[in-house]
């Protein structure tokens, strides 16, 4: 084989490769759209490169898959309503205090489902392989929970706004445990049974 065939064959090769790479980058962004939906807009913008994204991700859906969650049984799910329903109710007249037992309560679910629970970005990050369309609701109360408790002070629509987006949370692990069953309920359904100039006033 003469020195030009080698050259031919090296550039061939290298061709090749590089055509396949790029097939496989293609083949798992749209993997990685597909399974994080919104969550992949959110990580790229956040994110020096699309690359450094798209390996976050990638890392996410890994760890997720590794996990063995289980699905809550029957009895499980109407427990956690009716807390949910007492902790809703707790709202009226103590929203602060309800919106800490709506966090402490989704946790717990989050836990006996199997989800690491010790640091908050890591289980939004596997919260987020399952359920996209609704972890940035998660996110959003975590926010406005840190913000209440590091003023000190009670805005009862900041308050209200956590508790609607922890709820939409909770209904997607418990009132639609299993990631494969059909739609999901509306996340603004079970609103805290009051109007934020108006605490002691229900529905």
């Amino acid at each position: 084989m003469t020195t030009l065939q080698v050259i031919i064959v090296v550039l061939v090769v290298a061709a090749l490769a590089a055509a396949a790479f790029v097939m496989f980058q293609k083949q798992r962004r749209a993997q990685l759209q597909q399974r994080f939906g919104p969550e992949y807009d959110r990580a790229v913008e956040g994110s020096d490169s699309r690359r450094d994204a798209e390996s976050h991700l990638a890392d996410v859906a890994h760890r997720r898959d590794k996990l063995e969650l289980r699905e809550l049984d029957e009895a499980e799910r109407t427990r956690y309503r009716t807390e949910w329903e007492a902790v809703q109710a707790q709202f009226v007249d103590e929203p602060g205090k309800a919106v800490d037992a709506a966090d402490g309560l989704l946790t717990t679910v989050m836990r006996e489902v199997g989800y690491p629970v010790e640091d908050f970005d890591e289980r939004a990050d596997l919260v987020a392989a399952d359920h996209p369309e609704v972890v940035s609701h998660y996110r959003e109360a975590h926010a406005a929970h840190q913000r209440h408790r590091s003023a000190g002070g009670v805005d009862t629509e900041d308050l209200r706004q956590s508790f609607v987006h922890y709820r939409a949370l909770f209904a997607a692990l418990v009132d639609d445990n299993d990631s494969q069953r059909g739609t999901r309920r509306n996340a603004t359904q079970a609103e805290p049974d009051s109007h934020p100039s108006h605490p002691q006033e229900t529905r």
